[in-house]
């Protein structure tokens, strides 16, 4: 397993990110939730501690805690004064290795689990989010993070116990796909003493070893595909995936770059031509997120029924007129290339702030990039882009199939792909 260690000058403070090849993604078939399950049971008892006893010797060493389940894995996030370090160490690994998965505590994790399915219901963004997730992701990359009801039910203590056996292990799996276990730590660390945490890590992890299964999914045959679901509600919820760099691709900075002209704030293109210009909505955005093996661009807009159908015409229009090869005013204009890198930077400068930021993109470079980077690198290589380069970009680049999810009263009829 990958141990990262950054020491950060100006901070106090250290974060720890411990990825763990137990995502939603490796949930089987009929038990979808159970990654849901143990980032909840996690933090209730590990080792000769049960969940009160856990609980007051983390809050004894102050540690903030948080657990949360992705694709690819399940994380462990602490902060914590850097001085606490090496004595919050064992009670962190007992969580990985010596979770108790008390009998006692499974229904109240199942009923937390369901909750946050009803929670959907408040929430109608979020459901057209997970919706078009699960029609453009190929079979298991589409799923919720959440489980489902069925699989929820039928999960026993047999199932959160062999399952956790099965895939909390250190080294990579056979092949390739999927998630590796990572270990990264940055902040209030004396360089001096890296090779005492590396010894002490050394020592608590001993004869943790073995692989998880691998994964494999293979193209989703909704990809491209028009889906409504209907919602009797004033409101009405456009949600629109296409792919894009994944984070190894040369060209993924170009187009950060892109949707931080596109989604970087009130003068972004979205802001300016859907809400500014045409008053058709009360939300536009678009978000960009990469994994290691494909990327994602995902347009929203928040509007009224009334609206719905030109909010969704010119969302389609505008994340495509800004492609040179569409001919019709491609490509990005000085000022905009501009902003957009400022709002980028600024970013990283917010990042060296956090600590468990700063852990969790090490983890997360990691993972995607089979190796962490630095900040200075980072930033090194967004000086080297210019507004020719994002052009020449632009003439290339296509949006491809486009999966589109409307959530409301009547379904819109989708522009043509």
């Amino acid at each position: 397993m990958p141990l990262i260690v950054e020491p950060m000058s100006g901070v106090r403070s250290v974060g720890l990110s411990w990825l763990l090849p137990a995502g939603s993604a490796t949930d089987p078939e009929d038990r979808q939730g159970l990654s849901t399950m143990w980032s909840e049971l996690l933090l209730r008892g590990c080792g000769e501690l049960d969940s009160r006893a856990q609980a007051d010797a983390l809050d004894r060493l102050g540690l903030s805690r948080g657990t949360d389940v992705s694709t690819f894995h399940l994380r462990l996030s602490f902060t914590m004064l850097g001085d606490r370090l090496l004595d919050a160490l064992p009670l962190i690994t007992d969580m990985v290795r010596r979770p108790r998965f008390d009998a006692e505590s499974i229904e109240p994790t199942r009923d937390l689990a369901l909750q946050a399915i009803d929670a959907l219901a408040d929430d109608p963004h979020e459901r057209a989010v997970l919706a078009a997730r699960r029609w453009h992701n190929p079979s298991p990359l589409n799923r919720t993070g959440l489980g489902d009801r069925a699989g929820l039910a039928a999960i026993t203590r047999e199932d959160i116990v062999e399952g956790w056996a099965r895939q909390a292990r250190p080294e990579p799996a056979s092949f390739g796909n999927g998630g590796n276990a990572i270990l990264s730590v940055a902040g209030a660390i004396n360089p001096g003493r890296i090779d005492e945490i590396v010894a002490t890590l050394d020592r608590l992890l001993r004869g943790w070893e073995g692989s998880p299964p691998g994964l494999t999914w293979g193209a989703s045959p909704t990809k491209g595909t028009y889906h409504h679901e209907a919602d009797e509600s004033s409101q009405v919820q456009i949600v629109l995936f296409h792919d894009a760099p994944a984070e190894p691709s040369p060209d993924v900075n170009l187009e950060r770059v892109v949707n931080g002209v596109m989604s970087g704030g009130m003068s972004a293109r979205l802001f300016t031509e859907v809400r500014e210009k045409r008053g058709l909505c009360y939300a536009v955005s678009s978000a960009y997120a990469t994994e290691r093996l494909y990327g994602r661009v995902i347009g929203y807009v928040g509007t009224t029924p009334e609206r719905a159908q030109h909010s969704l015409d010119v969302l389609v229009s505008e994340l495509n007129r800004v492609n040179g090869s569409q001919g019709v005013g491609g490509g990005i204009e000085q000022s905009e290339f501009d902003r957009a890198l400022v709002g980028i930077k600024a970013g990283l400068v917010f990042a060296e702030e956090s600590t468990s930021a700063r852990a969790a993109a090490l983890a997360s470079d990691q993972h995607k990039l089979g190796r962490p980077r630095s900040l200075a690198e980072i930033a090194a290589a967004f000086d080297q882009i210019t507004l020719e380069r994002v052009n020449a970009y632009l003439e290339r680049r296509r949006l491809g199939a486009a999966t589109i999810v409307t959530l409301g009263p009547a379904e819109l009829v989708p522009p043509p792909a």
